[in-house]
């Protein structure tokens, strides 16, 4: 039997990995072919895209589907029933798409993905967006604030964006799961992609210019009877924080 030399299995698992590495990168700037890191959400200026979910994240998880599991493990759901007020949110991703409508909008679910984000009207906003042929990398951009309670008419918080962002990486840089499904998550700050200050910004709100990129990663896992119909149980503790939902601020995202 002929042995093959330590040497010779090194070159070809390095051949290997060279071949198997990405060949497109986390995201792509938005400014490269003219787009921007601030949506249009109003006359009075934009909502920073302060994260992104890389291309480099489990494929899975880039998709409609996949992704709403991963905002689920981190306690958020689509609006209440899918429904949505107020105007939609164009962002340009310089993806040769120009200007798109958001995705959807995320909000605090308190426990329940289907119940939980009805608790509260019309609050977080959590918009994500895809980038087009002309910059295809798969990441999402999302804009992420801080609003509060209703009897503040769930206006976004002073240093709402910078919070919100922060309060959002917090809550995914740890093992986090949903109906069996588990994400492990790693989170890198870019501090080039948007300037500090509050030109231009929806609100007059000061940002300091930080986005974070996060690298989503579905940790194979054996799933289990109970976890299938721990949505139920979810559901009827959610009722609990319906005071919360009235009286509390929120965390909110927009999703492109």
């Amino acid at each position: 039997m002929r042995l093959v030399s330590p040497r010779l299995l090194l070159a070809a698992l390095l051949v290997l990995s060279a071949r198997s590495a990405p060949s497109r990168p986390e995201f792509y700037d938005p400014r490269i072919l003219g787009g921007e890191m601030l949506n249009n959400a109003s006359r009075h200026g934009g909502e920073p895209l302060n994260v992104i979910i890389s291309g480099f994240s489990t494929p899975s998880v880039l998709t409609t589907a996949g992704f709403l599991g991963f905002a689920a493990s981190l306690g958020f759901a689509r609006e209440c029933f899918g429904l949505h007020r107020g105007d939609r949110q164009p962002a340009n991703l310089g993806d040769g798409n120009g200007w798109v409508d958001e995705m959807m909008v995320l909000r605090e679910s308190y426990g329940s993905a289907s119940l939980g984000p009805c608790w509260e009207s019309v609050t977080h906003r959590g918009k994500p967006s895809t980038d087009g042929s002309a910059a295809n990398s798969g990441a999402l951009f999302l804009a992420v604030s801080q609003e509060e309670s209703i009897l503040s008419h769930h206006r976004i918080s002073r240093d709402g964006y910078n919070i919100g962002r922060d309060l959002l990486v917090q809550h995914a840089a740890r093992t986090t799961s949903f109906k069996g499904v588990k994400y492990m998550t790693t989170a890198s700050r870019i501090d080039d992609l948007m300037i500090p200050g509050k030109q231009g910004i929806n609100h007059n709100i000061t940002i300091d210019g930080v986005v974070v990129l996060l690298t989503v990663t579905v940790v194979p896992s054996i799933d289990s009877l109970a976890s299938k119909h721990i949505g139920l149980i979810a559901d009827y503790f959610s009722l609990l924080f319906f005071v919360h939902t009235t009286y509390c601020m929120q965390n909110i995202w927009t999703i492109w």
